[in-house]
Protein backbone atom coordinates (compact mmCIF):
# COMPACT_ATOMS: atom_id res chain seq x y z
CA UNK A 1 0.00 0.00 0.00
CA UNK A 2 1.19 3.50 -0.79
CA UNK A 3 -0.23 5.80 1.86
CA UNK A 4 0.23 9.00 -0.12
CA UNK A 5 -1.94 7.80 -3.00
CA UNK A 6 -4.53 6.50 -0.57
CA UNK A 7 -4.70 9.90 1.17
CA UNK A 8 -4.94 11.83 -2.11
CA UNK A 9 -7.72 9.54 -3.34
CA UNK A 10 -9.58 9.96 -0.06
CA UNK A 11 -9.37 13.76 -0.22
CA UNK A 12 -10.59 13.78 -3.80
CA UNK A 13 -13.54 11.53 -3.06
CA UNK A 14 -14.51 13.62 -0.02
CA UNK A 15 -14.60 16.73 -2.23
CA UNK A 16 -16.75 14.91 -4.77
CA UNK A 17 -19.07 13.69 -2.03
CA UNK A 18 -19.58 17.20 -0.66
CA UNK A 19 -20.23 18.71 -4.08
CA UNK A 20 -22.56 15.89 -5.10
CA UNK A 21 -24.48 16.05 -1.82
CA UNK A 22 -25.00 19.80 -2.30
CA UNK A 23 -26.35 19.28 -5.82
CA UNK A 24 -28.54 16.41 -4.64
CA UNK A 25 -30.06 18.55 -1.91
CA UNK A 26 -30.99 21.32 -4.35
CA UNK A 27 -32.42 19.06 -7.06
CA UNK A 28 -34.32 16.98 -4.50
CA UNK A 29 -36.03 20.19 -3.39
CA UNK A 30 -36.82 20.99 -7.01
CA UNK A 31 -38.28 17.54 -7.53
CA UNK A 32 -40.56 18.01 -4.53
CA UNK A 33 -42.09 21.18 -6.01
CA UNK A 34 -41.81 20.59 -9.78
CA UNK A 35 -42.71 16.92 -10.29
CA UNK A 36 -44.65 15.53 -12.00
CA UNK A 37 -45.73 18.37 -14.26
CA UNK A 38 -42.79 20.82 -14.48
CA UNK A 39 -39.23 19.98 -15.64
CA UNK A 40 -40.09 16.30 -15.38
CA UNK A 41 -37.17 14.79 -17.35
CA UNK A 42 -34.56 17.18 -15.98
CA UNK A 43 -35.62 16.69 -12.35
CA UNK A 44 -35.37 12.89 -12.59
CA UNK A 45 -32.01 12.99 -14.36
CA UNK A 46 -30.68 15.57 -11.90
CA UNK A 47 -31.52 13.27 -8.99
CA UNK A 48 -30.04 10.14 -10.58
CA UNK A 49 -26.60 11.62 -11.34
CA UNK A 50 -25.55 12.78 -7.82
CA UNK A 51 -27.22 9.75 -6.21
CA UNK A 52 -25.28 7.37 -8.45
CA UNK A 53 -22.10 9.34 -7.80
CA UNK A 54 -22.45 9.04 -4.02
CA UNK A 55 -23.26 5.33 -4.29
CA UNK A 56 -20.25 4.49 -6.47
CA UNK A 57 -17.89 6.54 -4.30
CA UNK A 58 -19.03 4.63 -1.21
CA UNK A 59 -18.61 1.32 -3.06
CA UNK A 60 -15.14 2.40 -4.18
CA UNK A 61 -14.14 3.02 -0.57
CA UNK A 62 -14.75 -0.68 0.14
CA UNK A 63 -13.13 -2.20 -2.94
CA UNK A 64 -11.84 -1.04 -6.29
CA UNK A 65 -9.19 -1.71 -8.91
CA UNK A 66 -7.73 0.78 -11.38
CA UNK A 67 -9.73 -0.91 -14.14
CA UNK A 68 -13.10 -0.55 -12.42
CA UNK A 69 -12.20 2.90 -11.10
CA UNK A 70 -11.41 4.09 -14.63
CA UNK A 71 -14.83 2.88 -15.83
CA UNK A 72 -16.56 4.65 -12.93
CA UNK A 73 -14.65 7.87 -13.53
CA UNK A 74 -15.43 7.88 -17.24
CA UNK A 75 -19.14 7.09 -16.85
CA UNK A 76 -19.66 9.59 -14.05
CA UNK A 77 -17.66 12.22 -15.89
CA UNK A 78 -19.92 11.84 -18.93
CA UNK A 79 -23.05 12.03 -16.75
CA UNK A 80 -21.86 15.21 -15.03
CA UNK A 81 -20.95 16.73 -18.39
CA UNK A 82 -24.50 16.04 -19.56
CA UNK A 83 -25.84 17.45 -16.30
CA UNK A 84 -23.80 20.64 -16.68
CA UNK A 85 -24.79 21.08 -20.33
CA UNK A 86 -28.48 20.48 -19.61
CA UNK A 87 -28.47 22.95 -16.70
CA UNK A 88 -26.69 25.54 -18.85
CA UNK A 89 -29.32 25.10 -21.54
CA UNK A 90 -32.06 25.41 -18.93
CA UNK A 91 -30.83 28.65 -17.40
CA UNK A 92 -29.43 30.16 -20.59
CA UNK A 93 -27.99 33.68 -20.32
CA UNK A 94 -30.34 34.80 -17.57
CA UNK A 95 -28.85 37.35 -15.15
CA UNK A 96 -30.15 36.50 -11.69
CA UNK A 97 -29.59 39.93 -10.18
CA UNK A 98 -31.69 41.58 -12.89
CA UNK A 99 -34.78 39.51 -12.07
CA UNK A 100 -37.43 41.40 -10.18
CA UNK A 101 -38.46 40.21 -6.76
CA UNK A 102 -42.06 39.81 -7.87
CA UNK A 103 -41.27 37.49 -10.79
CA UNK A 104 -42.07 33.81 -10.28
CA UNK A 105 -41.77 30.47 -12.04
CA UNK A 106 -44.61 27.93 -12.02
CA UNK A 107 -44.36 24.77 -9.92
CA UNK A 108 -46.62 21.76 -9.50
CA UNK A 109 -48.10 23.28 -6.35
CA UNK A 110 -47.97 27.00 -7.05
CA UNK A 111 -45.09 29.36 -7.80
CA UNK A 112 -41.47 29.91 -6.80
CA UNK A 113 -39.44 33.10 -6.73
CA UNK A 114 -37.69 33.35 -10.09
CA UNK A 115 -34.63 34.97 -8.53
CA UNK A 116 -34.23 32.18 -5.96
CA UNK A 117 -34.64 29.53 -8.65
CA UNK A 118 -32.06 31.32 -10.82
CA UNK A 119 -29.46 31.42 -8.04
CA UNK A 120 -30.03 27.76 -7.18
CA UNK A 121 -29.69 26.80 -10.83
CA UNK A 122 -26.42 28.70 -11.09
CA UNK A 123 -25.08 26.76 -8.12
CA UNK A 124 -26.05 23.43 -9.72
CA UNK A 125 -24.53 24.57 -13.00
CA UNK A 126 -21.23 25.62 -11.43
CA UNK A 127 -20.91 22.50 -9.27
CA UNK A 128 -21.75 20.24 -12.22
CA UNK A 129 -18.99 21.74 -14.34
CA UNK A 130 -16.59 21.56 -11.40
CA UNK A 131 -17.34 17.88 -10.77
CA UNK A 132 -16.93 17.07 -14.46
CA UNK A 133 -13.51 18.77 -14.50
CA UNK A 134 -12.46 16.89 -11.36
CA UNK A 135 -13.46 13.56 -12.88
CA UNK A 136 -11.50 14.34 -16.03
CA UNK A 137 -8.42 15.21 -13.95
CA UNK A 138 -8.80 12.13 -11.75
CA UNK A 139 -9.12 9.86 -14.79
CA UNK A 140 -5.96 11.31 -16.30
CA UNK A 141 -4.06 10.82 -13.02
CA UNK A 142 -5.33 7.25 -12.67
CA UNK A 143 -4.26 6.28 -16.19
CA UNK A 144 -0.87 7.92 -15.70
CA UNK A 145 -0.16 6.22 -12.35
CA UNK A 146 -1.37 2.79 -13.47
CA UNK A 147 0.59 2.91 -16.73
CA UNK A 148 3.65 3.98 -14.78
CA UNK A 149 3.24 1.14 -12.26
CA UNK A 150 2.90 -1.33 -15.13
CA UNK A 151 6.07 0.00 -16.72
CA UNK A 152 7.90 -0.39 -13.41
CA UNK A 153 7.29 -4.12 -13.18
CA UNK A 154 3.64 -4.53 -12.16
CA UNK A 155 2.14 -6.18 -15.28
CA UNK A 156 -1.23 -6.69 -13.56
CA UNK A 157 -1.47 -3.19 -12.11
CA UNK A 158 -4.86 -2.60 -13.73
CA UNK A 159 -6.35 -5.59 -11.88
CA UNK A 160 -4.65 -5.10 -8.49
CA UNK A 161 -6.27 -3.24 -5.56
CA UNK A 162 -6.20 0.44 -6.33
CA UNK A 163 -4.57 1.31 -3.00
CA UNK A 164 -1.42 -0.43 -4.25
CA UNK A 165 -0.82 2.29 -6.83
CA UNK A 166 2.18 4.55 -6.18
CA UNK A 167 1.85 8.32 -6.28
CA UNK A 168 4.16 10.41 -8.46
CA UNK A 169 7.69 10.05 -7.08
CA UNK A 170 7.00 6.58 -5.66
CA UNK A 171 7.63 3.08 -6.78
CA UNK A 172 5.05 0.29 -6.38
CA UNK A 173 5.09 -1.34 -2.96
CA UNK A 174 7.03 1.41 -1.17
CA UNK A 175 4.63 2.86 1.41
CA UNK A 176 6.32 6.07 2.51
CA UNK A 177 6.44 7.87 -0.82
CA UNK A 178 10.20 7.73 -1.42
CA UNK A 179 12.30 6.11 -4.08
CA UNK A 180 14.59 3.30 -2.96
CA UNK A 181 18.01 4.68 -2.22
CA UNK A 182 19.59 2.96 -5.20
CA UNK A 183 17.30 4.95 -7.52
CA UNK A 184 15.61 2.01 -9.23
CA UNK A 185 12.72 -0.35 -8.69
CA UNK A 186 13.89 -3.91 -8.14
CA UNK A 187 11.99 -6.67 -9.91
CA UNK A 188 11.89 -10.37 -8.99
CA UNK A 189 13.82 -11.46 -12.05
CA UNK A 190 17.34 -12.58 -12.76
CA UNK A 191 19.36 -11.05 -15.57
CA UNK A 192 21.87 -13.14 -17.54
CA UNK A 193 25.38 -11.79 -17.80
CA UNK A 194 25.78 -8.93 -20.24
CA UNK A 195 22.13 -7.74 -20.26
CA UNK A 196 21.12 -4.29 -18.99
CA UNK A 197 19.46 -4.05 -15.60
CA UNK A 198 17.12 -1.64 -13.84
CA UNK A 199 15.48 1.63 -14.80
CA UNK A 200 16.89 5.13 -14.94
CA UNK A 201 16.69 7.18 -11.80
CA UNK A 202 14.19 10.08 -11.63
CA UNK A 203 14.94 13.00 -13.93
CA UNK A 204 16.61 10.87 -16.54
CA UNK A 205 19.83 10.40 -14.56
CA UNK A 206 21.66 7.06 -14.83
CA UNK A 207 20.36 4.41 -12.46
CA UNK A 208 22.32 2.54 -9.81
CA UNK A 209 24.82 0.11 -11.36
CA UNK A 210 25.71 -3.25 -9.85
CA UNK A 211 29.18 -4.53 -10.58
CA UNK A 212 28.41 -7.89 -12.16
CA UNK A 213 31.07 -10.57 -11.91
CA UNK A 214 32.01 -12.20 -15.23
CA UNK A 215 30.00 -15.34 -15.93
CA UNK A 216 27.49 -14.60 -13.16
CA UNK A 217 23.81 -13.73 -13.19
CA UNK A 218 22.44 -11.09 -10.84
CA UNK A 219 19.29 -12.12 -8.96
CA UNK A 220 17.32 -9.15 -7.62
CA UNK A 221 14.41 -9.75 -5.26
CA UNK A 222 12.31 -6.84 -3.92
CA UNK A 223 12.25 -6.18 -0.21
CA UNK A 224 9.03 -6.54 1.74
CA UNK A 225 7.19 -3.37 2.79
CA UNK A 226 9.75 -1.04 1.31
CA UNK A 227 12.82 -2.76 2.75
CA UNK A 228 16.03 -2.83 0.67
CA UNK A 229 16.10 -5.51 -2.02
CA UNK A 230 18.14 -8.68 -1.83
CA UNK A 231 20.84 -8.87 -4.53
CA UNK A 232 22.64 -12.13 -5.19
CA UNK A 233 25.17 -13.11 -7.86
CA UNK A 234 24.98 -16.71 -9.04
CA UNK A 235 27.57 -18.38 -11.32
CA UNK A 236 26.15 -19.26 -14.72
CA UNK A 237 23.12 -18.03 -16.62
CA UNK A 238 19.76 -17.78 -14.87
CA UNK A 239 16.67 -16.75 -16.83
CA UNK A 240 14.17 -16.28 -13.99
CA UNK A 241 13.29 -17.23 -10.46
Amino acid sequence: MTQLFRDMRLYGNVILLLLSATVLGIVAYWASIFLPNVHHDYSIFAIIVPSLTILLILVGFQWSTPRTEAVFLFVLGVLWLAMAAWTTDLIGYMQCDSIGGDQTVPTAKGTLSARSWCYETRVVQAFSWMIFCLYAIFLYILISLTSRAKMLGRPYAWAEPIVELPWFGQYPGYPEGQYPQNGMYQMPYAYPAGQPMGYPAPGGQPGYVIQQNPGHSVVIQPGVGGQPPTITQIPGSVSSI
